[in-house]
């Protein structure tokens, strides 16, 4: 059986290339994908052949936002039946190096994480037709959640853990600079834990727009000012220019959380005001038990649709990648990985 996918090569280099679907072996599950969010990750492969340090040196798939349906179960493999709708947690954890053994496994120094260049050989991504599971990583959607909605369970998932990172933000002043898809649903998670207000700061109009239709209580041109005497603050632009807006802004031992991943090498930020004002700097990384917390959140209609902005069909990815870089446009672009060869198009909203 052949699988179409999604496969960078190198920067600038993405194909849709026939591939063999393998079976689902014992306590595997393969899964027919429908739906798959580009992520910044998948843009940075896509532009600059990597991310961070993370080098593509192997064809690659990409994609870890993705849902579908079960299409086949191996053996060991009984609470899973055949058609229904699923996400994919997209870590595999080692599950005995210490910090597994703490509970922190999405800090795993050997988790294997779908369309990832961190280990050689790379681990294949979800933008397939047709992908095969560890069956723990497969959730079934709660009752009434569509696919579509679903698809934001991994990056939503990401803003809860930064927001579970910032602490109590109940009744809290909150600052995130960024209004990427991440930066929204960060928005709508800290609105849905009880925040009193979040500012949000972006260059481009459109991304802030769309950060007020998901919760923002006021926003920012970052390149026309700047808030102050915020409780903390999330940094979601990847950018040394927001790091330093958060340290800035961020009262007198409040906290940062570092969400966005920088630029390669090292980044200057203004040490002594760390100091000085006792502020906490903290890192986010990815997510692992907020993914169940987030399929909730968006089976009771936690108010995130307005970042799903752009939908093509497989066939169409190089547009979909472009399209998904020009922030002034898109926010989340999804691939329709069910559309028929040939189908060509983008469906906006």
């Amino acid at each position: 059986m052949s699988t179409r996918a999604c496969v960078v090569h190198g920067a600038g280099d993405l194909r849709v290339e026939e591939r063999e679907a393998a079976p689902p072996g014992g306590g595997e599950v393969a899964v027919s994908v429908a739906l798959g969010g580009i992520c910044g990750s998948d843009l940075h492969y896509y532009h600059r052949g990597s991310v961070g340090d993370f080098q593509v040196r192997e064809p690659m798939v990409l994609g870890h936002e993705v849902v579908g349906h079960v299409a086949a179960t191996g053996d060991g493999v009984n609470d899973l039946a055949v058609g229904a709708p699923v996400a994919i947690h997209p870590a595999t954890p080692c599950g005995s190096c210490p910090e597994c053994a703490l509970d922190h496994r999405n800090v795993c120094a050997h988790s294997r994480y779908l369309g990832s260049a961190a280990r050689t050989p790379h681990v294949q991504g979800g933008f397939a037709q047709h992908i095969v599971v560890p069956a723990d990583q497969v959730r079934p959607l709660p009752d009434g959640l569509g696919l579509r909605r679903a698809v934001l369970a991994e990056p939503l998932s990401v803003a809860l853990h930064a927001v579970r990172r910032a602490g109590d933000v109940a009744g809290r002043r909150v600052l995130v600079t960024g209004a990427g898809p991440i930066g929204c649903l960060a928005v709508a998670a800290l609105r849905d834990a009880g925040a009193a207000e979040v500012i949000v700061t972006d260059l481009l109009d459109a991304p802030l727009a769309i950060a007020a239709q998901v919760g923002a209580t006021s926003t920012i041109r970052a390149d026309r000012g700047m808030p102050d005497q915020v409780d903390l603050a999330i940094e979601a632009s990847g950018s040394a220019a927001g790091l330093s807006t958060c340290v800035q802004a961020v009262r007198r031992r409040g906290t940062v959380v570092l969400l966005g991943l920088l630029p390669p090498g090292e980044t200057g930020f203004l040490g002594n005001v760390v100091v000085t004002r006792e502020l906490q700097l903290t890192g986010a990384f990815r997510f692992d038990h907020e993914f169940d917390e987030a399929l909730s959140l968006l089976a009771g209609g936690l108010p995130v649709d307005p970042v799903l902005t752009h939908t093509f069909p497989l066939s169409e990815a190089t547009a979909a990648f472009d399209i998904a870089g020009n922030r002034a446009v898109a926010s989340k672009v999804l691939l329709d990985l069910t559309a028929p060869v040939g189908c060509a198009g983008a469906s906006a909203g």
